[in-house]
């Protein structure tokens, strides 16, 4: 060819159009933003779609229900427990770790808590210990897989139920009340309602921002995503990947003490049992959501909208006149499509 036609490389101009010359300047498809934003949000953009769909699927099917404020305030009210926990398990989940001591850090941490309120201390104090508390049992749980070289899956299932029986063999599985706390001014400011919505919504909201702005726009969340995809040459880059593990595992214990906390102050009361029913749910969000359990990628606004779209599924199949028999079916099932989507997807966002 000759260089008439083909442009000379080793020109700085060359490839790029001149006055005159009919041919347009060549760009990425995400140098376009709106391309570039559909690029870079495809998984999570992907569980807002399945989200639409199932809600539009439920809204047909009973649409008395659907178009009443109570079943959007009775899921508002408990949704943000899930994404205190669902949001710091993307980071573990993103540095190629998973955390299955979560629910027993929930039940310990908030009942701490309760120890602290019922001994007639200011609420918010007892909100700082059960933090303490999280943020301990999270640092423990994450030396024992990095510095004792254990199992993540195997260490923190072992911690959930060490935690679990110890909380059982103190309490005996007695519960404690705590209908003091409507009266707190901790209630109103983290779990009252304002103008008909649940208060705790808006705290969870603003987690779910800080720490997306954390994971996209931070140094720790370049870290984690470096640690997840090649600990060899995050290392040579000079990161310690040892202490950037330990954080993360450390970031859920903080995240469980949070939701257990709100779990207690949205019914006054805390259960021995408190946090053993988010297990399955908050992994299954984390997944749905769009973050492979390869490590270094994954998406935190996606974990919040599958959250969003496990937490509709039990009240959507009630409510559309279904009987309780089939909420795990459709759990599955919305599992299995989205994580479907998402492998057909895996090799554009990976």
């Amino acid at each position: 060819m000759s260089k008439t036609i083909e442009p000379d490389l080793h020109e700085p101009s060359a490839g790029i159009s001149r006055p005159g010359n009919p041919r347009k300047e060549w760009k990425h498809p995400s140098d376009h933003r709106m391309r570039g934003f559909i690029l870079d949000n495809r998984a999570a953009l992907g569980t807002l779609a399945v989200f639409v769909v199932m809600m539009t699927v439920f809204m047909i099917a009973n649409p008395t229900v659907f178009t009443t404020w109570y079943l959007y305030s009775s899921v508002l009210t408990t949704l943000p427990v899930a994404l205190f926990v669902v949001v710091p398990l993307v980071f573990v989940v993103t540095c190629g770790e998973i955390d299955l001591s979560f629910p027993a850090t929930m039940g310990f941490a908030s009942w701490v808590f309760a120890l602290v309120v019922q001994a007639g201390y200011d609420p918010f104090l007892g909100i700082a210990a059960a933090i303490a508390t999280g943020t301990l049992l999270g640092f423990l749980v994450g030396s024992l897989v990095v510095y004792g070289g254990l199992s993540s899956l195997i260490a923190t299932l072992g911690m959930n139920f060490l935690l679990r029986g110890l909380i059982q063999i103190i309490n005996e599985g007695r519960s404690t009340a705590l209908t003091s706390l409507a009266d707190s001014w901790a209630y109103k400011i983290f779990s009252s309602q304002l103008y008909g919505i649940p208060v705790q919504i808006f705290w969870a909201i603003g987690f779910v921002v800080l720490s997306a702005l954390l994971y996209n726009r931070h140094r720790f969340g370049a870290q984690v995503k470096v640690v997840g995809d090649n600990p060899d040459s995050a290392q040579q880059m000079g990161i310690d990947v040892k202490r950037v593990r330990v954080k993360v595992f450390v970031f859920v214990g903080i995240g469980a003490a949070i939701a257990g906390t709100f779990s207690v102050m949205i019914n006054f009361t805390w259960w021995p049992t408190a946090g053993d029913g988010y297990l399955l749910p908050v992994l299954a969000s984390v997944f749905v959501g769009g973050t492979p359990t390869w490590g270094g990628v994954g998406t935190v606004v996606g974990g919040a909208i599958g959250a969003v779209t496990v937490s509709f599924i039990q009240t959507g199949v009630v409510a559309a006149g279904l009987s309780g028999f089939y909420v795990q079916f459709f759990n599955g099932l919305i599992i299995i499509l989205s994580l479907l989507g998402h492998k057909w997807n895996q090799a554009r966002y990976r």
